[in-house]
């Protein structure tokens, strides 16, 4: 297992998962699913995009543009030791893996999107805040705050108090920075935007892990997305989650439906793989003098 200030990864086999934290996040969000998804033999990346892992200042002066190329990258890096690769993420990193399964279709065999977020319309989501639709700007879009408050996207008490902790630390690097800059969420919108259109071109298998309850991101978010992709999709609706999935109360499904899925894929991978043709017995060949 390595870390370091852009990544964490468990080396692994010839498969390998790569999963990409959410807006404002850290690659510790997906720690949990990552070391659970290693200890099944899996290789596990888990970039950090770019601007996260510092401060609101840097993350509002880079694009989604800057966003996909670190997942890119990462994913170019993962393609050199696994065969076959299933990315996903979380909210943002989500709609980061269906980007990437888009653009790079040889290089990505399957998306696990958990909580996709298209749209902030969760439970939590003040009416008001419907209103940033209409800045266009990025320099009026810095000039909004969205701050981080409770629920935090955890419903169970005991790590909602663990992250609210750490948000406010003053170490963005365990549970990214207390507040979001608008700029951030308008570079999410242009992406989605950007996204939408290549939704009809993604033939990978996905599975989509989405709560009711999520407090940020609606469920209706989910289900755009198994209308809208082309291949298969599996869909599992939680009952006992916000939005942070990888990290709450029904952590364990998302482990146990993440390993399932990506055993499915790497199944059908090896149905596809052209058969090795049987050798003739010696006794058939034949020789013309």
């Amino acid at each position: 297992m390595t870390s370091d200030e852009t990544t964490y990864k468990i080396a692994g086999g010839k498969v390998g998962v790569m999963l990409m934290h959410g807006l404002c996040g850290t690659p510790a969000e997906m720690r949990f699913v990552a070391n659970s998804l290693a200890r099944r033999g899996y290789t596990v990346h888990c970039p950090q995009l770019a601007g996260h892992g510092g401060s609101a200042h840097d993350v509002k002066h880079t694009t989604w543009h800057d966003w996909y190329a670190s997942a890119e990258a990462a994913l170019i890096e993962m393609r050199k030791t696994c065969d076959t690769v299933i990315v996903g993420g979380l909210s943002t990193g989500a709609i980061l893996a269906l980007m990437l399964a888009a653009r790079r279709p040889r290089d990505v065999q399957g998306t696990v999107l958990f909580a996709p977020t298209l749209w902030l319309n969760g439970w939590l989501i003040p009416w008001r805040a419907r209103l940033f639709n209409l800045v266009t700007s990025k320099w009026v879009a810095n000039l909004i705050k969205f701050p981080d408050i409770e629920p935090h996207g955890i419903k169970d008490d005991r790590i909602r108090q663990f992250v609210r902790a750490a948000l406010f630390s003053g170490d963005s690097t365990i549970a990214g920075t207390p507040v979001t800059p608008g700029g951030a969420v308008l570079e999410h919108r242009r992406l989605v935007n950007t996204m939408k259109k290549l939704l009809n071109s993604i033939e990978q298998p996905a599975l989509i892990i989405h709560p009711r309850e999520d407090d940020y991101a609606d469920l209706n978010n989910a289900w755009y997305l198994q209308r809208k992709l082309r291949g298969m999709v599996d869909m599992c609706v939680l009952d006992d989650s916000y939005h942070i999935v990888t990290i709450d109360r029904q952590r364990h499904v998302v482990v146990d439906r993440t390993a399932t899925f990506v055993g499915q894929v790497v199944e059908a991978q090896q149905e596809k793989a052209p058969k090795t043709a049987p050798l003739r017995p010696l006794a058939r060949t034949s020789r013309v003098a």
